[in-house]
């Protein structure tokens, strides 16, 4: 995970002066649908913040990394890198469009992309011999919302799910419970449901 520096306009944008826990729902869609109620209320939806936590990544392997895979892969990516650079020259030629310079760049492109592929895959030597998509997924969506709004959201989406509110209700409570045993130095046991 990067922990690059966030550019002021943007922390500024993602965060509240004084957020409180609104909700917090098992799916993005589900969090989403209750900023939606909250919108078509009138609420002050511009003072709300969607936070996904316990984030955990996922790999999907997607097949074996071969040599001729991996030469193939160079050669394309050079031969597309050629014909952007090729095309780019023949345009600016002052002897006018030359067919046979693009194809000649699209051709060192190929083997520079082979010979830069195959550097890369020799360094690793072996370490990673599969190719695969990662995904970066949260197990639960927090609703956040300013100090100041937060009496009437509650409000609001009591009204869209009494039931889910009566549960969160007791969430709140529970995690109360816990933090005042921590502050007194006791730790407070999980309830059960």
């Amino acid at each position: 995970m990067s922990n690059q520096p966030m550019r002021p306009g943007l922390r500024a944008a993602l965060s509240l002066e004084y957020p409180m826990s609104l909700s917090v729902y098992d799916s993005y869609e589900d969090a989403q649908k209750a900023v939606d109620y909250l919108s078509d209320h009138e609420f002050p939806v511009q003072d709300v913040l969607i936070v996904g936590t316990d984030l955990k990544q996922l790999e999907r392997v997607t097949g074996r990394l071969t040599r001729g895979r991996v030469l193939g892969a160079g050669a394309l990516s050079g031969m597309w890198l050629g014909l952007f650079i090729g095309t780019i020259f023949a345009l600016f030629d002052p002897s006018g469009f030359n067919v046979l310079s693009i194809v000649g760049t699209v051709a060192f492109g190929a083997v520079f992309g082979m010979v830069w592929a195959w550097v890369g895959y020799a360094l690793a030597r072996g370490q990673r011999d599969f190719t695969s998509v990662s995904h970066v997924v949260a197990n639960k969506y927090e609703v956040l919302v300013e100090h100041k709004h937060v009496q009437r959201g509650r409000e609001l989406l009591t009204q869209m799910d009494p039931m889910r509110a009566a549960q969160e209700q007791v969430r709140r409570a529970q995690e109360a419970e816990r933090t005042r045993g921590t502050d007194s130095g006791t730790v407070t046991p999980p309830q059960q449901p």
